[in-house]
């Protein structure tokens, strides 16, 4: 099991939906790095502003 967080009241949970609002949660880690990233470059781009 991975914690997940509800994007809509920011809570943890293990579940697929938020406990309190009932909306699906996602995985708040950030995607893995890989070479053939396309959107790599993008993402530099927003962090360095």
């Amino acid at each position: 099991m991975r914690i997940r967080k509800c994007p809509k009241c920011n809570i943890y949970t293990f579940k697929d939906t938020c406990i309190k609002c009932k909306g699906p949660t996602s995985s708040p880690e950030p995607p893995k790095f890989s070479p053939q990233d396309k959107y790599g470059k993008y993402r530099r781009m927003m962090i360095r502003q």
